[in-house]
C-alpha cells in the first residue's frame, strides 16, 4: 500500500506528465518545466493538496495562470488515491484524496506500527551532528540545554529519514580557557585548605568552582600543596575537567540526550591534526605570514577580514583547531554532511568556517550550521536571573528538576532555533490545556484510556471495517495522521525540528475534536465501535511516534 509520501511524489509526476502532454498537444508552449512543488491548501474546500505550477509557467508561456491550470488539469486522470482534480484561481491545481483510500490508511498505519513515519530519504548517507560542545569549565545552562534538545531531536528525525547519524560532543579541553580553569580551581583548592590564594583575573569565579574544590579536598586532602605549583595546577585541572564532564553527562542523561562520540580537542594536537591541515591550505595559497603570525586569507574568499590561525608565539588559535576538526570530519572520517549546532555567540564564526571548508576543497553546502538563539527564563511575568540554590547562574539541572525533562524538551522545540525564546517555568508545570506539553500528552493518555476500556470489555476490534469511517471528524483525524511522514521529510530538508512540536499539538487538537464529536465505544453499534477503535489505535501509534521523535515519554495515565 502506498504511503502519503509516494502520493505526494505521484502528484509531482502526474503534473510533470500532464504538462508534457499539454505541450505535445499544442495547448501549452514547449517551455522548460520549473521545479514542481506540492503544498496543503489552507482552506479544506480547496482539497488536500495544491500546486502553483501554472503560476510559475505563466511568465514563460505568456498565458493566464488559470488557463494553464485548466489545460494541465484536463490531462490528469483520477487515481486510486485522488478523487478530484480542479483548476482554481488565480492559477492553482487542487487535488482531493478519495475517502475510501483515506480510511484504508488506518490499516496501513497499524501494519507499519513503530516504523510509521519513517522514510527512505537518506539511503544511509553518513551525517554527523555536533552539538552542545560547551567548554568543560562549568555546568550546563539553559542555552546549552536548548542546543542539546535541538541536536538530539534532529538526530532522531534524520535516523527516521534513513540517514546514518553520528552524534558528537566536541570537548574543548585545550587552550587558554582550560588553563584559566585549572589555575582558578587550584586557587579554590588552596582556599579550601585555608591557604591564601587569588583567582586569576581571567578565571572562573562561580560558586560551582568552590564546590569542585571541596570535592577534590575531601578526596585527596592536601597532597597537591606539596607539589610544585605547575604540576599541581596540571593535575587538579585534569581532575576538575573529568568531574565537570561527568556532571555534564549526568545532566544530558536527565534530558534524554546521549552521544556516540566524545571527541577530544587535545587529540588534534596529539595526532598532528593541525600540521596535516596546514599543508593543503599552503598549497592553495590560503595562508600568509604577517605580523609574525600565520593568517588564513579569508578576504580572498569574500570575507571582510583575514583570520589568525597561528599566533606570533607559535600557539594555534581556536579557529585553527576548528579547521583541523572539520578536516578530520570531512576528509578523515568522510562524513557526507556535517551539522553543527552552535550558540548565538558563534554567529560571526559561520561565514569564515564555510570559507575555510571551501578552501579545503569541500563543498561548503555539506556543512550546515544552526545557530541556537538565547533563552530567557520567566516565572509567569517575572524575569528569572539568579539561581535560588546558589545565588549564581541558573543551571540546566535546576530547570529539569523543577519542570521535568519532557517540558524542557517540548518548550525548547516549540520555537525555531533562530528565534529567541521565553521559557515560562510556571506554564511548564501547569496541568491544564494552556500548557502544550500537558495538552499533547493528555491526548495520548486519553487514547490509552479508551483502549484500556475496550480491553476491559473484551472488544476485539482487529477485524474492524475501516470503510465505516465516513464522518468528517474521523476523516480529519486520518488526514492529520498521514502528515507525519511529510513532517519527517520537511525536517530532514530544512533541519528545523520545531515542526514536530507544532504537528503534535495539531494532531492532539484534531484528536480531542474527534473525541468530543464521535462516541468511540458504543454497546448498540459494534461495527462503528470496532472501526473507531482501529482509528484510535492508529492515532496512538502516530502520537507516540511524534513524542518519541522529540525524545519525550508517552504517559499511559495522567
Amino acid at each position: 500500500m502506498s504511503s502519503i509520501l509516494t502520493v505526494k511524489q505521484k502528484l509531482v509526476d502526474l503534473l510533470q506528465q500532464a504538462t508534457k502532454k499539454a505541450q505535445k498537444s499544442a495547448q501549452l508552449p514547449s517551455v522548460s518545466l520549473p521545479n514542481v512543488s506540492i503544498e496543503h491548501p489552507q482552506k479544506p474546500e480547496h482539497g488536500d493538496y495544491a500546486s502553483n505550477l501554472p503560476l510559475k509557467l505563466a511568465r514563460a508561456t505568456g498565458l493566464s495562470p488559470l488557463a494553464i491550470a485548466d489545460s494541465i488539469a484536463s490531462f490528469i486522470a483520477p487515481t486510486t488515491e485522488i478523487s478530484h482534480v480542479a483548476a482554481a484561481p488565480p492559477g492553482f491545481i487542487n487535488f482531493t484524496l478519495r475517502s475510501d483510500w483515506l480510511t484504508q490508511q488506518v490499516n496501513y498505519i497499524l501494519s507499519a506500527a513503530d516504523s510509521y513515519g519513517n522514510i527512505d530519504l537518506g539511503q544511509q548517507s553518513r551525517i554527523q551532528i555536533e552539538f552542545v560542545s560547551v567548554n568543560p569549565t562549568g555546568p550546563l545552562h539553559v542555552g546549552h540545554g536548548r542546543g542539546a534538545i535541538l541536536g538530539s531531536t534532529l538526530a532522531n528525525v534524520l535516523t527516521a529519514a534513513n540517514y546514518y547519524v553520528e552524534k558528537e560532543y566536541y570537548i574543548n579541553n585545550a587552550g587558554s580557557q582550560i588553563n584559566a580553569f585549572g589555575r582558578s580551581l587550584y586557587a579554590r583548592y588552596q582556599q579550601s585548605l585555608d591557604t591564601p590564594a587569588e583567582i586569576p583575573s581571567e578565571g572562573y569565579f562561580g560558586n560551582y568552582m568552590v564546590e569542585l574544590a571541596k570535592e577534590i579536598t575531601s578526596e585527596d586532602g592536601d597532597k597537591f600543596l606539596n607539589l610544585p605549583e605547575a604540576e599541581a595546577v596540571s593535575q587538579i585541572e585534569q581532575i576538575g575537567l573529568k568531574k565537570v564532564i561527568s556532571q555534564i553527562k549526568d545532566v544530558l542523561e536527565l534530558l534524554g540526550v546521549s552521544f556516540d562520540v566524545w571527541f577530544s580537542e587535545r587529540s588534534l594536537y596529539e595526532n598532528e591534526g593541525l600540521e596535516k591541515v596546514m599543508s593543503p591550505l599552503r598549497q592553495g595559497n590560503y595562508l600568509a605570514e604577517k605580523e609574525s603570525a600565520i593568517w588564513f586569507v579569508s578576504t580572498a574568499l569574500g570575507e571582510d577580514k583575514d583570520n589568525v590561525v597561528v599566533r606570533s608565539d607559535g600557539s594555534p588559535t581556536y579557529f585553527a583547531t576548528d579547521i583541523a576538526y572539520h578536516y578530520n570530519k570531512f576528509l578523515e572520517r568522510k562524513f557526507e554532511q556535517v551539522i553543527n549546532i552552535w550558540g548565538a555567540d558563534h554567529q560571526g564564526h559561520v561565514s569564515r568556517m564555510k570559507a575555510v571548508v571551501g578552501a579545503l576543497g569541500i563543498n561548503p553546502e555539506r556543512l550546515k550550521i544552526i545557530i541556537s538563539q538565547m533563552v530567557t527564563l520567566r516565572r509567569g511575568g517575572e524575569l528569572v536571573r539568579i539561581s535560588k540554590r546558589s545565588g549564581d547562574i541558573i543551571t540546566m539541572r535546576e530547570v529539569i528538576e523543577e519542570v521535568g525533562a519532557d517540558a524542557c524538551r517540548f518548550f525548547f522545540l516549540a520555537r525555531s532555533a533562530d528565534s529567541q525564546m521565553d521559557f515560562d517555568l510556571e506554564l511548564a508545570k501547569r496541568e491544564s490545556t494552556d500548557n502544550p506539553v500537558y495538552y499533547v500528552q493528555y491526548a495520548y493518555a486519553r487514547i490509552a484510556s479508551i483502549l484500556r476500556l475496550a480491553q476491559q470489555r473484551k472488544i476485539n476490534y482487529h477485524d474492524g471495517d475501516v470503510s465505516k469511517l465516513s464522518s468528517e471528524p474521523e476523516l480529519a483525524l486520518v488526514r492529520k495522521m498521514l502528515l507525519l511522514p511529510e513532517i519527517v521529510e520537511t525536517i530532514a530538508h530544512t533541519l528545523e525540528p520545531h515542526h514536530l512540536a507544532y504537528y503534535s499539538q495539531d494532531l492532539a487538537t484534531v484528536f480531542h475534536s474527534f473525541y468530543k464529536q464521535c462516541r468511540v465505544i458504543s454497546e448498540e453499534d459494534t461495527v462503528t465501535t470496532k472501526a473507531r477503535l482501529k482509528l484510535v489505535a492508529a492515532a496512538k501509534l502516530v502520537l507516540a511516534k511524534s513524542l518519541h521523535l522529540m525524545g519525550m515519554t508517552v504517559p499511559e495515565r495522567m
